[in-house]
């Protein structure tokens, strides 16, 4: 590829790693690291062109530094030219190919990680992203695997629990590329409550996270930092935050024995086969990345909203229905496993006890102190504190957010509110089928209710 002469600059030089222009040019920056040199990789109108600056409205773009600590030490990945990949088949096939050389991970996540990887090379033109999570003990394999995978994504940044938290916020906004996180369970509080600030906010664009900064003149002037895209993460075990952990498509490591071809120790042309890649996902973002859209013909009405956020990116630009399925398959497996945990939580207690009652067709509403009553004859075992009714009363407040009213001296919750009952037994695993409960019956109990509507409401 001839790389163009260099304009000379015009207005303020800004130096820049990647940028989508109104006119629909994409410049991308690549690193040579023989060479050690940097320069952009700029496609316009289906040409592709190596240039040392690009002119953007009155100032001048010009590629980081290649003694910038980051690009010299490979802490963040780039190509070093766009290649040539054929057809999108043999690319998607290379990259499985790679994956699989070096990893063993279950055909499902295989197939996952593949299209992760091409997801990442685009995941700007989307709104919502997906994570991929390894979970596992040390030893079997997550650090191999998030090498392997993450040496394939756009603009991967390595980092780990052994890193500070504040450099990663600055180089997720300043890259705008691939995390990839090792050990990302850290094991002090305040750090671990940092990262997961960085992963709550990092699945959605236009949620930044607010970090306290001082200017030259020590005034206060707080910065949003924009950590939105991919991210491979590996842990030990879940985050606490259910809302989180529905964000990944986790493979748990080392539930089997490793496949016998699998090298214990990475070929020394290990990096230069991730660099061919690269460069060919280079041309695949510089072909694709105008053309790949949302397809909202995949939406899933089983699904609950957030398994069809995560999904729906990733299952848009995977072209094989036998694909979509094994990943849909995998995500389903991810989320019904956190309902099956909330199953065991003193939410799905007070559910499976409210729904008890609920099949009583006499019933028009439950007290408090007969919820409380009843979980502690059924779950007294499971729980170290005694089971009151103000405690219970909190819960279905607090954490359900149901309404209880005061009615002839006691604590209710109104059946009329079924459909919303009916809709939290599906997010904690309580099971309904046996008791022939459905909504069908909601006007009806409202009907019965309604007395109820007068009565004190807390």
């Amino acid at each position: 590829m001839e790389e163009a002469k260099a304009p000379k600059p015009a207005g303020k030089t800004i130096p820049a790693i990647s940028e989508v222009l109104d006119d629909g040019t994409i410049v991308e920056l690549i690193y040579r690291p023989l060479e050690r040199i940097t320069r952009f990789a700029v496609s316009k109108d289906g040409q592709c062109s190596l240039r040392e600056s690009v002119e953007v409205a009155g100032k001048t773009l010009v590629p980081f530094s290649p003694d910038n600590n980051l690009v010299r030490h490979e802490v963040v990945l780039f190509p070093s030219q766009p290649e040539d990949y054929e057809s999108l088949e043999l690319l998607v096939s290379d990259v499985k190919a790679f994956i699989h050389r070096y990893v063993d991970v279950s055909p499902s996540f295989e197939e996952a990680a593949t299209y992760y990887v091409l997801l990442t090379w685009v995941y700007d033109a989307f709104n919502e992203m997906p994570y991929l999570r390894l979970r596992g003990d040390f030893g079997t394999g997550k650090t191999r695997t998030l090498l392997t995978i993450g040496s394939l994504c756009y603009k991967a940044f390595f980092a780990s629990g052994a890193s500070t938290v504040s450099p990663i916020f600055h180089i997720l906004d300043a890259f705008r590329g691939t995390l990839i996180f090792d050990e990302a369970d850290f094991r002090f509080s305040d750090e671990r409550a940092e990262i997961v600030k960085v992963l709550n906010n990092g699945n959605v664009r236009g949620v930044p996270v607010l970090r306290t900064m001082m200017n030259h003149q020590k005034e206060f002037n707080p910065r949003a930092f924009q950590v939105f895209g991919p991210k491979i993460a590996a842990t030990r075990s879940n985050y606490d935050d259910k809302g989180l952990e529905s964000r990944f498509l986790t493979e748990d490591m080392g539930s089997r024995r490793l496949r016998s071809d699998i090298p214990v120790n990475l070929p020394p042309h290990f990096q230069e086969e991730a660099r061919q890649l690269r460069n060919k996902l280079l041309l695949y973002r510089f072909h694709h990345r105008h053309t790949v859209r949302l397809d909202d013909r995949l939406l899933d009405p089983a699904l609950e909203p957030r398994l069809n956020q995560i999904l729906m990116p990733l299952l848009s630009i995977i072209d094989k229905p036998e694909v979509r399925a094994d990943v849909k398959s995998l995500a389903v497996d991810a989320f019904n496993s956190i309902a099956a945990e909330r199953s065991l939580s003193i939410e799905a207690h007070v559910l499976h006890v409210i729904v008890l009652a609920m099949s009583k067709r006499d019933r028009a509403a439950v007290s408090v102190k007969d919820i409380a009553e009843q979980i502690t004859q059924l779950y007294q075992s499971e729980y170290d504190r005694p089971i009151t009714n103000r405690w219970i009363g909190s819960v279905l407040r607090n954490r359900l957010n149901l309404r209880t009213y005061k009615s002839h001296g006691n604590y209710v919750v109104p059946l009329g509110e079924r459909s919303k009952i009916l809709q939290l037994c599906t997010r904690f695993g309580v099971d309904t089928g046996h008791l022939g409960i459905s909504e069908h019956d909601c006007e009806s109990t409202k009907v019965q209710s309604g007395d109820m509507g007068t009565s004190k409401n807390l």
